[in-house]
């Protein structure tokens, strides 16, 4: 079920002056706006009014701001408590107009939405309940009130009076992913509208198709941010820990990254683990993640150790013991000093992004530390992917010349059926084919020549080459 946050001060007021509007536009004839959603499971024309942006109430349980809401700790505690005092309400207005990713910056498509809308004025209109909470048109109302003032109109259409919480959650997801829709969802508040309709107990398949994408992308999902969570959860120190917006800026690493676990669990699955730990910490340190891919289940042990500097925070672990399991007094094999050794690095490099962000509450010697310590950890992540990708790159010039000979051994396959079914219908170019053959004796001898060159001891395959083309020596 969705949270119910109750009723705004104003909504007796509001539903009366909703009333009055919505008769007035039935008595007054001719031509009505309407504005259609879909409203449980069907599509319903609403009636379109206008109501001063004053008496309207952000809706606390948008999805567009969900993830940001807990940017500030004691501001987050007042929504939590009171989301219709005016300190609340001015709160989720200042997060509507912000990044995303960085809060304390305001996002340019606001700017843009509140120029817009000076210019053309209100092209759409928004979606209220009969108390004055807006289902749709958040934003909109935040520019309206920075460029006119409370009195100002704004165009909104009425739902139903039955319209509960569990509606007004629906009906904001499916206009949210219409796809004339001006502004989508973070990457983190679409994680957790995934979050919140499989806590409701919606099917997946039935979530897939809401937001047009597939049930495997749905459990990406939800793999993604369990692990987000975690992080969160890891980070805390001294009373400060990260927040979701963190992560807002990490989507294709993250879906890189849950595609790379699932490949290697099911070879093994503590390799995956390893894999993870490794891939997080150069994540968090802000590396791409065309550097990121390097970083594969050995990575530490072949790279990392040899640049990582000692320090009891980021050292391999000597043991594990076993995690006790409560009230049964037993005990399960804890993680393996590799993986424990990688999760110390990603809990370092939390810890110290944390202290970082929350650098005007903690002390300046903290901070001071931690950013020297992050600076050290980076250091040797970079040093250790440049090895790592050097290294690639030498692979994959080593596989070059065999691949390209595998591509070669696949399109001859292809000319022999080709040639098959060219006789049955007496249709092959015998002329064109020749030269094609020519063209190839061509090849192959300068091929020859070139792998004589290079391979000092040649093996079956490239003797039968040398033989054939009369290069050997």
């Amino acid at each position: 079920m969705a949270m119910d946050y109750g009723l705004p001060p104003r909504a007796e007021e509001n539903r009366a002056t909703v009333r009055t509007r919505l008769a007035e536009s039935a008595a007054g004839g001719g031509t009505r706006e309407t504005f259609t959603v879909e409203w449980r499971g069907k599509p319903e024309h609403l009636e379109v009014i206008d109501m001063q942006v004053g008496d309207l109430y952000y809706n606390p349980a948008t999805h567009r701001i969900r993830a940001q809401s807990g940017h500030d700790p004691e501001k987050s505690a007042v929504l939590e408590a009171d989301p219709w005092s005016t300190d609340s309400q001015r709160y989720l207005g200042r997060l509507l107009q912000v990044i995303p990713a960085d809060p304390a910056k305001t996002d340019p498509e606001f700017d843009e939405l509140a120029a817009s809308l000076k210019e053309f004025g209100q092209t759409e209109p928004g979606l209220i309940t009969h108390e004055g909470i807006l289902v749709n048109g958040n934003t909109r109302r935040a520019a309206l009130l920075e460029l006119h003032g409370p009195t100002h109109p704004m165009r909104v259409a009425v739902l139903p009076p039955s319209c509960d919480w569990q509606d007004i959650a629906a009906i904001e997801l499916s206009l949210q992913l219409r796809k004339e829709h001006r502004r989508d969802y973070s990457y983190i508040n679409r994680l957790l509208a995934v979050e919140e309709l499989v806590d409701q107990g919606t099917p997946l398949a039935a979530i897939a198709t809401t937001f047009r994408t597939t049930t495997a992308r749905v459990r990406q999902d939800q793999w993604v941010l369990s692990i987000i969570r975690q992080l969160v959860k890891r980070s805390e120190i001294s009373g400060e820990r990260l927040s979701l917006v963190a992560f807002e800026e990490q989507a294709e690493k993250f879906r890189e990254l849950q595609r790379a676990y699932d490949k290697q669990y099911s070879v093994n699955p503590e390799r995956a683990d390893l894999l993870v730990e490794n891939r997080l910490a150069a994540m968090l340190m802000g590396f791409a993640k065309t550097d990121v891919r390097f970083i594969d289940d050995r990575f530490r042990d072949a790279y990392l150790s040899k640049t990582l500097p000692s320090g009891a925070a980021v050292a391999p672990a000597a043991g594990q013991e076993g995690l006790a399991i409560p009230g049964l007094g037993r005990a399960v094999q804890g993680p393996s000093p590799a993986v424990a050794a990688a999760r110390a690095l990603t809990d370092a490099v939390l810890h110290a992004r944390a202290i970082t962000q929350a650098s005007s509450s903690a002390p300046p010697e903290t901070v001071t530390t931690a950013q020297a310590e992050f600076k050290r950890m980076r250091k040797a992540m970079d040093e250790a992917i440049t090895d790592a990708g050097r290294d690639a790159r030498i692979t994959k010039r080593k596989q070059a010349a065999p691949t390209r000979l595998a591509d070669a051994s696949r399109s001859i396959e292809q000319c022999v059926t080709d040639l098959v079914l060219s006789r049955a219908q007496r249709s092959l170019d015998e002329d064109a084919f020749d030269d094609a053959v020519v063209e190839l004796r061509k090849r192959l001898e300068k091929l020859a020549i070139e792998a004589r060159r290079t391979v000092e001891e040649p093996g079956d395959g490239l003797s039968w080459l040398l033989e054939a083309t009369g290069k050997a020596r």
